[in-house]
């Protein structure tokens, strides 16, 4: 086992209407005035946002609310959620939906604790790391980003459409309220994109170049096969309690930290899908499960084994003749299960169809910030090799 740090602060409140402990949790936390951070229309259909109103009305809490939050959510709306937590004096931020709401609460309550510093010319753009924010709070309704227990918060700047994020220890909730039940409701192309986004938290963790990481190797690989075996489950059947519960716990674990242990965590995949993201709002899990595949393909000879452990104990492969076609397999398995739950594996499955080699340079230049950046650890990738692994998806 190689060292690292493990700091995973959040307190998780787990299972069936486990939301009404929320007033005693904004208490232990510290909280007194609340902003609440919403999407829209289903958690107000769905009476979530009316029993939270009573939980804390009953507990005489005072609260104000942002709602609106769309995915790939947008720094204008971030910003308006700062200036109203100043107005209102708030002193605790409670996001109410999934890792749009969640990003959108934590970049709130980092821009409402520096007041006089703009979140994305500051924080989002690198200019400084956030040190401090105000205390955040979770109740889940979507599995998908694992933002409920992570240090990560991803903005989309309205006019230039470019996704960034920050990855900094003030972003981690305080605690999370996950009841499997808020995700009964949810549209099955919702439940699809969760799924391919938990697998993808872990992959980009687990293809590294730090080996020997045994006990954390084990974590990602049952979780993935825990995944794989109950997303098509939840699927058939959004209200399976034991598959919904199964998916929302490994969401969580999938993007503290767990499944990358004493290992230098890749994150191609994610920088790649950015773009895609950021200038055609496609959905997160989508954008990433349609460059998976080229990338895999296009990196897979930096070290074919650590694929052919994937294939091996996550999909039960057997043995092959080379271990570059055990590689294949393993991609072509995962590249399988992406379709058999209708995500897209290419351009055209992503809906833009195929596209000019002028969008793809623009694509590649977005992604390397204008070669400013390279990206990844498994085989570190430059503006050329992004050209190129764009190149190969369109189709």
């Amino acid at each position: 086992m190689k060292e690292f740090e493990f700091y995973s602060p959040t307190r998780v409140i787990f299972g069936t209407d486990s939301e009404a402990k929320l007033a005693d949790a904004i208490r232990w936390a510290g909280g007194s005035r609340v902003l609440l951070v919403y999407g829209g229309s289903s958690a107000i259909k769905s009476g979530l946002i009316a029993r939270t109103q009573k939980h804390l009305d009953d507990a005489g809490i005072a609260y104000d609310e942002i709602g609106g939050v769309k995915p790939n959510p947008l720094l204008s709306l971030a910003r308006n959620g700062v200036q109203k937590a100043i107005d209102f004096g708030a002193d605790f931020v409670l996001a109410i939906g999934g890792g749009s709401a969640i990003d959108t609460a934590k970049a709130i309550a980092i821009g409402a604790a520096s007041e006089g510093k703009d979140i994305w010319d500051v924080f989002w753009l690198g200019a400084e790391l956030p040190t401090k924010a105000l205390p955040v709070g979770v109740i889940l309704t979507i599995s998908a980003a694992g933002s409920e227990t992570s240090n990560s918060a991803v903005l989309t700047h309205d006019e230039t459409l470019r996704k960034s994020g920050i990855n900094a220890d003030v972003n981690r909730p305080r605690f999370a309220i996950m009841n499997p039940e808020l995700t009964y409701t949810l549209p099955l192309d919702q439940i699809s994109n969760g799924v391919a986004d938990i697998m993808m938290h872990t992959l980009d963790r687990y293809f590294t170049i730090s080996l020997g990481n045994d006990f954390t190797d084990a974590i990602a690989e049952a979780l993935l096969r825990t995944v794989i075996e109950q997303g098509p489950v939840m699927l058939a059947n959004p209200t399976d309690y034991h598959s919904a519960s199964e998916i929302m716990w490994c969401g969580s674990v999938s993007h503290n930290h767990m499944t990358g242990l004493g290992g230098i965590s890749d994150f191609s995949v994610h920088q790649l899908s950015m773009p895609l993201s950021g200038v055609y709002d496609a959905a997160h899990g989508a954008a990433l499960t349609t460059v998976w595949g080229d990338w895999a393909r296009y990196v897979m000879d930096a070290n074919p084994e650590r694929f052919v452990r994937l294939g091996r104990e996550v999909f039960g492969a057997g043995s092959f003749e080379t271990p570059e076609a055990a590689a294949l397999d393993a991609i072509e398995r995962m590249v399988e299960f992406f379709k058999s739950i209708n995500m897209p594996t290419d351009f055209s499955s992503l809906g833009i169809g195929v596209v000019s080699d002028e969008i793809l340079q623009d694509l590649a230049d977005r992604c390397s910030y204008n070669r400013g950046r390279v990206v990844g650890n498994y085989r570190p990738i430059d503006r050329d090799d992004m050209y190129e692994i764009y190149k190969m998806a369109n189709r």
